[in-house]
C-alpha cells in the first residue's frame, strides 16, 4: 500500500506530510511552554520583594551549552543539505557531530544538577545562615548528627535575604571558606533541590523538561544515524525528508533554550 504525500507536497499546505505533523507536533509544544514560561512569570511577579534570587546559576556554564546547543542545529542543518546534495558520508559525519553535541549538552546540565544537590543553605541555631558545598560526605542532617559535625565550603550571612541576591557587587567580593558547623549548632540543612525555592522548582521543571526533549531528539536523530539509515539506499529523498523533519524539532528544542538562557541565568 502507497501512502500519498510522504515525498510530494500537498495540494492544500504545500507541504509533505511529515512536514505538516512536525509543525501541527511543534505548535502543541509552544503550547506546553508557553505555559510554563507564563507560571515563571506569575511566580516571580508574586514573589516577595528581595526573595527572588539571582545568580544561583553560573552563567559561565550556561553559555557553554547554549553554544553547544547552537553549534548542533548547524551540524544538523549540514547532515540535511548533505543529503540534499546527494553526499552520504558528509550526512554521516554531521549528523554524529549532532549526536555528539547533544550528549554533550545533557552532560554539562548534569553537572549543573548534580551542583546544586551538593550545595546547602544551613539554618544555625543562633539565627544565622551557612551556605555552600558539601566538602565530606556527609549529606544530610541526620548523618551530621551521627559524625557529629558537616564540613561546607561557602560562608555565614546574618540573614537569608543575603543569599537571595548574589549579584549584587558586595556579594561578588565574598570570601569562601572552607567551615565546620556542628551538628549542635545545625537547625534545618537544605540542598538546592526543587523544594528549596520556587525559583528552583520553575528551574528543575522547565530545565528537566528541555532535557528530555534533548534526549528524544538525540535518540531519532541517533536512530536515523544509524538503522534508520538503511533507507538511503532504497527512498534517498523520502530520507532526506526524515532528516528535514527531525532538523525541525531539534531547531525548536534549540530556540526553548534560547529562551531559557536569558530568563534563568541572567535576569
Amino acid at each position: 500500500m502507497d501512502f500519498p504525500y510522504i515525498v510530494e507536497p500537498r495540494r492544500d499546505t504545500g507541504l509533505y506530510n511529515a512536514k505538516l505533523g512536525i509543525w501541527l507536533f511543534l505548535a502543541s509544544e509552544v503550547m506546553l511552554f508557553g505555559a510554563l514560561f507564563s507560571a515563571y512569570v506569575l511566580l516571580r511577579v508574586g514573589a516577595e520583594p528581595g526573595m527572588w534570587p539571582h545568580g544561583w546559576l553560573n552563567v559561565y556554564i550556561g553559555t557553554a551549552n547554549t553554544i553547544v546547543l547552537i553549534t548542533s542545529s548547524i551540524t544538523t542543518v549540514m547532515a540535511w543539505v548533505s543529503c540534499k546534495l546527494r553526499q552520504y558520508r558528509r550526512f554521516k559525519f554531521f549528523h554524529a557531530l549532532t549526536i555528539v553535541l547533544a550528549m554533550t549538552f545533557v552532560c554539562i546540565k548534569s553537572y549543573e544538577y548534580h551542583d546544586k544537590f551538593t550545595h546547602y543553605e544551613i539554618t544555625l541555631a543562633n539565627g544565622k545562615f551557612a551556605d555552600g558545598h558539601l566538602v565530606e560526605r556527609s549529606k544530610d542532617f541526620d548523618l551530621a548528627k551521627k559524625t557529629g559535625r558537616v564540613t561546607i565550603h561557602g560562608h555565614e550571612v546574618d540573614h537569608e535575604v543575603e543569599l537571595m541576591d548574589m549579584q549584587r557587587p558586595e556579594a561578588r567580593h565574598i570570601q569562601r571558606e572552607e567551615l565546620t558547623i556542628p551538628a549542635t549548632d545545625i537547625k534545618k540543612m537544605e540542598r538546592y533541590g526543587p523544594w528549596h525555592h520556587t525559583y528552583l522548582a520553575i528551574y528543575f521543571t522547565l530545565t528537566a523538561l528541555h532535557a528530555f526533549h534533548v534526549i528524544c531528539g538525540a535518540l531519532v536523530i541517533g536512530f536515523l544515524w544509524g538503522p534508520g539509515s538503511r533507507m538511503w539506499h532504497t527512498d534517498p529523498e523520502r530520507f532526506t525528508n526524515r532528516i528535514e523533519v527531525s532538523g525541525l524539532f531539534w531547531h525548536f528544542v534549540d530556540l526553548i533554550w534560547i529562551f531559557l538562557f536569558p530568563v534563568l541565568y541572567l535576569l
